[in-house]
This record gives structure tokens, sequence and C-alpha cells, in this order.
């Protein structure tokens, strides 16, 4: 069959979504730049958010009858009831199906209808095969599912219980891809700071070993919950030394004020984020901080949300991602009484907004005259291409077409003439050897 697989998301789900396309390739499927061009698409989806959920619904929805559909990802475990209602399928399965696609398809090109959304257990091998979305990025699942209650979360019960792979296997990958030509890897789970509990392993073990091995290459380690991370901060931060690490860390606070940390379900306090943002910035002054934070929780006053902002202020976090919060299939019902109005909601989140953007300029503003290697990962806007320096901080290269084709996966002496609130502008001064 000609296929089209497309994936939505989380780089969890990328990584999903390359082993789907690697797994039919295998089989004999030839897969293709568009739907217009396949036979059978494969939306590999998220529902981590209701604007989210709706856009999947949307693309889902325009595909035309005489093609099958294939439904993947969180969204059939998350709200089946509305694919059911709303979306014409052939098939549903929930995340990491792995080579178990090939089956399905199979099965559906026989004309039977097929729903495989049970319980989330599934753990595809890390040696299938992969169609890779960037030649020079690895994503490689460290682990799938969560230790997390949190009480505004319908992933978890997309995602399952932790299941982690042992470190055998993820430094095999990592060798494996190596050979392969990547230069770059991303570490990725639910939450990578709980890697390994469920096997006697843990995170900074997991680095050692990663970091250990030869060759030049860089690895950024994916999200990590506070409560987590602060169970293995002293040896996690030494681990980030390493020359192959990244500075670059995630660490979604949601909120900064105590009292909606709890009703989050959250298992740490604003202090417990403070502690772990001026930990991390002592030992590596030139970093990047990203966050998360959800504006408008049920109860969230006025107070509480000028906690956050001034949390915001106080940590200066080079990014943050701005969710308003919306009620998620599964999760406990709101308490109608709580519940923020929905113009004030879009008011916080314009300010929050606002208060977001100057920080994310002044901090890159910091970067100013900076000048040093990067690792060209991926093409720019017209031409360009962009790179990734030690703290993970994107520069934008202006170059010819030609040339910026030729730089990936390369290392590139820079110096930055000028910044923008998203990325730093530069300029070439050397390629030197990958």
């Amino acid at each position: 069959m000609r296929t089209y697989v497309k994936g939505f998301g989380c780089s969890n789900n990328m990584a999903d979504t390359e082993a789907l396309a690697g797994c039919l390739q295998n089989a004999g499927h030839i897969i293709v730049s568009s739907p217009e061009k396949a036979e059978l698409v494969i939306f590999n989806t998220c529902a981590v958010k209701t604007q989210t959920e709706n856009k999947m619904i949307h693309l889902l929805q325009k595909v035309p009858r005489e093609k099958k559909l294939v439904i993947a990802g969180c969204l059939p475990l998350v709200n089946l009831r509305r694919l059911h209602r709303e979306v014409r399928f052939d098939g549903v399965v929930g995340p990491a199906c792995g080579d178990k696609i090939v089956d399905v398809v199979r099965r559906i090109s026989m004309g039977m209808n097929i729903e495989e959304v049970g319980e989330a257990v599934n753990m595809p091998r890390l040696d299938l095969p992969r169609m890779p979305i960037n030649s020079c990025i690895s994503i490689i699942p460290i682990c799938y599912g969560c230790l997390g209650e949190c009480a505004y979360c319908c992933v978890r019960f997309a995602r399952g219980k932790l299941r982690s792979y042992n470190i055998e296997e993820i430094t095999s990958k990592v060798e494996r891809d190596l050979d392969r030509g990547f230069r770059e890897f991303w570490l990725t789970s639910q939450d990578t700071a709980c890697y390994g509990k469920d096997i006697g392993a843990s995170l900074p073990e997991l680095l050692r070993r990663i970091s250990g091995l030869s060759g030049e290459f860089l690895v950024r380690v994916g999200m990590m919950t506070p409560d987590n991370f602060l169970k293995i901060k002293n040896e996690l931060i030494e681990e980030f030394k390493s020359g192959k690490i990244f500075k670059f860390l995630h660490i979604p606070v949601q909120s900064g004020d105590d009292e909606i940390l709890k009703r989050m379900n959250r298992r740490y306090s604003r202090i417990d984020f403070k502690a772990i943002v001026g930990a991390f910035k002592e030992e590596f002054p030139q970093s990047t901080i990203a966050t998360d934070v959800i504006v408008g929780f049920p109860g969230e006053t006025k107070k509480a949300f000028d906690n956050t902002c001034e949390l915001i202020e106080d940590t200066r976090p080079d990014i943050v991602n701005i969710s308003k919060f919306f009620a998620r299939p599964k999760t406990p019902e709101v308490d109608l009484e709580a519940r923020i109005d929905v113009q004030e909601m879009k008011a916080r989140s314009a300010r929050m907004t606002r208060l977001v953007h100057n920080v994310s300029f002044d901090r890159n503003r910091e970067w100013g005259h900076w000048s040093g290697r990067i690792l060209v990962d991926e093409m720019g806007k017209n031409g360009s291409v962009v790179g990734r320096n030690f703290a993970y901080k994107p520069i934008a290269i202006k170059i010819d077409k030609v040339t910026a084709k030729t730089l990936i996966g390369q290392i590139v002496e820079v110096k930055v003439h000028d910044v923008s609130r998203s990325h730093l502008l530069g300029e070439r001064v050397s390629l030197l050897k990958p």
C-alpha cells in the first residue's frame, strides 16, 4: 500500500511515529509524502489539550472516505467515544504500537475494522526499523508511562504506568545510531527523572553510561517533574557536567502557588522549583531553562496567579509553554464553583504571555556577543540553517540553499550578531570536522 504516516505532539510520539513508518516500510509498504498520494493514512495523534484534540478531529474528518484511515496514539485512549461519534475510520490503536502496526494494516486491507485500545502496556523494541524525521537527531524513548497522578492530565491514562528500558538497550541504540551518522540524541519520556525506578536503575546512571561512549555527539535530556528531579538532584547535576550533555533543563512548574499545586496533585512547592533552578544555574550559569505553566486552573485566585507571575520573574526561565486550563476526559470532575471565567482566563494568559516574551528576550540578549561551536541540526527558513550550542540555544545562520543542506550534522564555529525572543542570529566563522 501507498501509506502516509504523520505524528503530532511530544517527542515520545515522534519516536513512535518513526517506528510506525519504519516497520511498514520494512514490510513492503511505500511511504509517501502526502495524504493525497496515499491509499492508507495513519495519524499518530496527540490529545494532551482540548485545542489539540479538536485539531486532531478536524484533520481526521478531512481524510477522504475512499482512503483507509488508522488512528494511532493517545487520542483513541483518551476519547474513543468522540472518535466513534465524529470520525469515520478503519482502525484505532493506542500509543507505542511498534511493529504490531504491520498486522493491523494487513487485517484492515482485508476489509476488517480494527480496535486495539486496551490498557497501555506496549513498549516497542528499540531496534525496530525507523524512518527518522531528522537525519541528524535520534529520538530515543527511555521509558513509557509515569509515576504521577496529576489532576489535569489525561496522558497518564493513555501512556500508562512506568515501564523502563534497561541501560544496555538504550546505550546499544545510541551506538547503532552513532554508526548511522546521528549526532544529536533526545532522551525522551513523560518524565525522564523517574527513569529506571521500576527496574532498579536511574537517570544519572544512564547518562554516565551514555557519556562514556566514544564519538562526538550531544544529548538532550527530556522533561523532568520537579519532585522526581529533587530525588536525584546532586547526582544528576554531576552528570550534566559532561561535555556531551546539553545544559538544558525542562522542568514544568505548572503553577507558582502552593495551594494550586496541591489541587493539581503536584508533589512539590514553589520553593522546591526555585531551589532546582537556582542549583542548576549556579553550576551552569550559561544554560537554558524551560518550564510549563497552566493558567486558570480551577480555584486559581488573582493572588495565586500573581504568585505564578512572580515566580517566573524570579527564576527567569528562557522558555515558558503556556496553556489555558480545560478539563480533559477521565480526569477528576471540575468543581463548577471553582472554575475561572473564560474572559478572565484569556486576560491572565495574555498577561503571562507578555511577561514571558520579555523574560525570553532578556535572557537571549545575554548571548548577544557569544561565539563558539554549534551542531547544525535542522533547516531554517529561506535557506538558513539552525544549530544548537552547548546550552541548546537555537542559532540561525543565513546561508545559500545549496550549502545549507550540506551543513546538517556538521559542527560549525559561529559568532552571534543579533538576538530575537525565540532564537539567536549568527554568522558562520568556520566549518569544523564533524
